[in-house]
């Protein structure tokens, strides 16, 4: 048991006090013992020593590395490298490969098979094998990727060699000092509940990591066949009759894209993308970013440099582990950078425009824009609304299509049952090319479906939080004093998502729907520390007049966000 989970608050007596202290030097003595790394069990002890010696700041530093286990939950794990049970590193990770491994014999399967993929990051290649040596040493059998390679081809591989489990050791988009675990089940989907709360009693039993049978080197190393039948597979999501002229400006954000996307748009019958120099190879320490998400401000500057000096037809972008894709188009006032459910609604408008099964299902989870619905029901195809995170989506039966406003996107559930930014950046590639070849553009496309479904005006921001305790804080203040009114509308209704209103699996958020049929979404992010606010508001385009209609749609917008950015304030 953890020292945080036996001691949830300071005691105030001060001989209390020296027994508390004492607890917590015990307890972090014996995590370092039961380290089989050491260069984390040095990083360990001298923090145990500073604090020993008065160092308040190495005390607090030590009371945060053991503040309980790092959570495994639906995202797996995923926090900052470091020693201590409350980071990432070899001793968490081999416990949580334990817990998957036992839960896997508990599902009847005796000789459970994983296949596991890393990325570029510090420590993935090591958190990998260790993953290996722990599923080996429990009677089980493991394959690992040859090298780093983007997470979609580690959903991929799961069904393709027909493993009981895939692990993708990646943070994705988080910064650099982050490093993650993310576990898929036999489907090719994430771990939903109550699979991860199963797995994470199975961590929770560890007593010792040294305890841990560890195989030395008796699984296998796969070879670059996994890789090649991917892209086999991932040209697909194009049609064959498409054009293929097109000049594409591509940045793989320091991640392990680069190679994958090239080859996937050489193979698919398109030049190679223009690559931007600084940021094409793997690098841990993402140099040029101060944070590897291209959502981010600045994250996409090299690109649109790139693009302003090659002029290119679009501009695209992965993050680090390319499971999501960024799209810049041209416009009258230079380079735009589309906002993920501008993306989403066209990728969905065009595989509804290529043609699908009449019972087909579009699915996008609830902080996206309601257009995509709205785009199906026009044409008859059913749509679905799923909570946040592909874990969900990919799981709606029958799906032919989703997406998340945060950059993901499911082109081919047949394949790949998560999102994957290399066929999106395909499917991206062929409306582009389509849409060039009829003497159109993709912000044009964007203006007819505007016109024809009303604009759907989106809008997000986040509340960076330094103490998770102040989530449920805001949150609380949120139920105990709920809003009424938004910029000046009344609220229609409120649903407690975390109740299980709105028909959806109970999860921690609010949603508002104001009487203009405006809707706020507050969530706390299920990877960072940070509050999440999604806002929309839908405006009729009357007698084709599209710019008047995004002028008041924006209004209105500004008037949301102004109001919950001073209910979510700190």
């Amino acid at each position: 048991m953890s020292y945080a989970a036996r001691h949830e608050s300071a005691p105030t007596v001060p001989s209390e006090a020296g027994t508390e202290n004492d607890e917590l030097i015990a307890a972090a003595r014996a995590w370092a013992a039961d380290d089989p790394d050491p260069q984390t069990r040095a990083e360990l002890e001298a923090v145990i020593d500073e604090a020993e010696s008065g160092d308040a700041a190495a005390a607090a530093d030590l009371l945060d590395r053991m503040s309980g286990l790092l959570q495994f939950g639906t995202a797996g794990l995923r926090g900052a490298l470091g020693a201590g049970p409350n980071r990432m590193n070899r001793s968490v990770v081999i416990r949580a490969a334990a817990g998957l491994t036992a839960y896997l014999k508990k599902q009847s399967r005796a000789e459970p098979f994983v296949v596991i993929g890393f990325d570029a990051r510090f420590n993935s290649d090591v958190f990998a094998r260790d993953t290996a040596a722990v599923v080996v040493g429990a009677g089980g059998r493991a394959s690992v990727m040859p090298r780093p390679l983007p997470t979609p081809v580690l959903a991929y591989a799961i069904r393709h060699l027909g493993a009981d489990a895939g692990v993708m050791v990646t943070a994705s988009h988080n910064p650099p000092q982050d490093n993650g675990y993310k576990v898929y089940l036999g489907d090719g989907s994430q771990i939903v509940s109550p699979s991860d709360v199963d797995i994470a009693a199975e961590i929770a039993r560890i007593d010792r990591t040294l305890d841990v049978p560890l195989a030395d080197d008796d699984w296998e190393t796969l070879d670059e066949q996994v890789l090649e039948s991917y892209l086999t597979h991932v040209v697909d999501v194009v049609s064959a009759e498409s054009s293929r002229d097109l000049v594409v400006v591509h940045t793989a954000l320091h991640g392990v894209g680069s190679e994958t996307v090239a080859r996937a748009f050489v193979a698919a019958g398109y030049a190679a993308p223009l690559p931007v120099p600084s940021q094409a190879q793997p690098d841990p320490l993402f140099p040029t970013v101060p944070f590897p998400n291209p959502e981010e401000p600045g994250a996409m500057d090299a690109a649109l440099e790139l693009a302003e000096q090659t002029d290119p037809d679009v501009v695209i972008a992965n993050d680090p582990d390319a499971d999501r894709c960024a799209v810049a188009v041209p416009g009258p006032g230079g380079w735009r950078m589309l906002r993920g459910d501008e993306v989403g609604v066209l990728l969905g408008a065009h595989l509804l425009d290529r043609g699908v099964p009449a019972d087909a299902v579009f699915a996008n989870s609830i902080v996206s824009t309601r257009m995509l619905a709205t785009v199906c029901r026009s044409v008859g195809i059913a749509h679905e609304e799923t909570l946040t995170g592909f874990k969900w989506i990919s799981r709606v039966p029958g799906l032919r299509y989703g997406y998340e406003e945060a950059l993901g996107y499911c082109v081919d559930p047949g394949q790949v049952r998560d999102k994957d930014g290399v066929s999106a950046a395909l499917v991206v590639a062929e409306i582009a090319a389509s849409l060039k070849a009829a003497g159109g553009s993709i912000s044009e496309r964007l203006d007819e479906l505007a016109v024809e479904h009303g604009v759907h005006a989106t809008d997000a921001f986040s509340v960076r939080i330094e103490d998770l305790a102040l989530l449920d804080q805001i949150m609380a203040r949120l139920r105990a004093e709920p809003l009424s009114s938004v910029a000046g509308v009344e609220v229609s209704r409120v649903d407690d998502l975390a109740a299980g209103d709105g028909g959806l699996p109970p999860t921690e958020g609010l949603r508002y729907f104001l009487a203009d049929d405006s809707r706020v979404i507050v969530r706390p992010s299920g990877t960072e520390p940070k509050l999440k606010v999604y806002l929309e508001v839908i405006e009729p385009v009357v007698d084709g007049d599209l710019a008047g209609a995004r002028s008041v749609a924006t209004q209105r917008l500004a008037g949301i966000r102004a109001d919950l950015e001073a209910a979510t304030a700190l």
